[in-house]
């Protein structure tokens, strides 16, 4: 064994040297850009953040104490949830329909997964624009409800109709990419396992029912996590559409967090409520851990 002797680890072998020296790069750059963001994100929430060392001063829990008993906060959570409630489930069943017809073979089927995947790939910052282009209260959506003869929508300055449009750009954004993903799903699991449920008079929702959806299963769980994930961390189509309004309606919690540290100036505070996400974030991934450490 490499770097292993008399039953103990020799740091000092010439071939764990070697590993160490392959891997300082890479650790460096990790521990640089990755593990001390975090650990100064987590430092500046007990503090009362400042531009300078000079002004920051340690507070313990308060800005938590504070961030728990804020108003603001708590719809901003309530904002967050239904959010990423309301995408991610269409986000999952919309793709995983594309995917099981696009795993047949027919014509057109390449150009129709390039089709759906360039969303995934576009500029959100563009999208966004072209988004609020076409619902703006003179735009080409509200055009198309007279023609059909019916009433225009105030889209983007209605506390009701702000939210939906942005979660249906987040459900258009996702699409693509799920989709490959369920792609991939669908092609790892064994063609005989179909064949043999053919044989014994299973229907296509059987078979989609007892094969597909139990083979998917890791796959299901990775989509869910990285589909949250996704809209927990929505910010530039607050920014570019709604600004967080109207009536504080569509403020996400990254966007209220952009908000707290670079409007408000109130980096602490900021930093407490980035760290609750990251938390959040955290458990999901270690939530896909543990389901995929079961299905090993």
């Amino acid at each position: 064994m490499v770097g292993i002797k008399s039953g103990r680890f020799n740091w000092l072998d010439n071939e764990s040297i070697a590993a160490w020296t392959f891997l300082a790069p890479a650790l460096l750059f990790l521990g640089t850009f990755l593990i001390y963001p975090i650990a100064y994100l987590c430092y500046l929430s007990f503090t009362t953040g400042s531009f300078t060392p000079s002004g920051m001063r340690f507070i313990g829990l308060k800005n938590y104490w504070s961030l728990l008993t804020n108003p603001d906060f708590w719809q901003v959570v309530q904002n967050t949830i239904y959010f990423t409630t309301v995408t991610v489930i269409p986000s999952l069943v919309i793709p995983l329909g594309l995917a099981v017809l696009l795993n047949r073979s027919f014509a057109w089927r390449g150009v129709l997964r390039t089709a759906y995947f360039i969303p995934s790939i576009t500029s959100l910052v563009a999208v966004g624009l072209g988004w609020r282009w076409l619902f703006q209260t003179e735009g080409p959506v509200n055009h198309l409800l007279r023609a059909v003869g019916l009433n225009p929508i105030a889209w983007l300055s209605s506390t009701v109709w702000a939210m939906p449009v942005l979660i249906l750009l987040s459900i258009w954004k996702q699409l693509g990419f799920n989709m490959v993903v369920f792609l991939a799903g669908l092609q790892a699991i064994p063609v005989n396992r179909y064949e043999a449920a053919e044989l014994d008079g299973a229907d296509a929702w059987q078979q989609f029912w007892y094969i597909t959806l139990p083979g998917l299963r890791p796959t299901l769980v990775f989509a869910t996590v990285t589909t949250a994930i996704f809209t927990l961390r929505s910010f530039e189509p607050v920014y570019v559409i709604t600004g967080g309004g109207p009536l504080n309606s569509t403020n996400l919690l990254v966007y209220y967090i952009y908000d707290q540290a670079f409007a408000q100036f109130d980096f602490g505070y900021a930093a407490a409520a980035a760290t609750l996400l990251m938390a959040v974030a955290l458990g999901l991934v270690y939530l896909q851990l543990r389901v995929w450490g079961e299905d090993a």
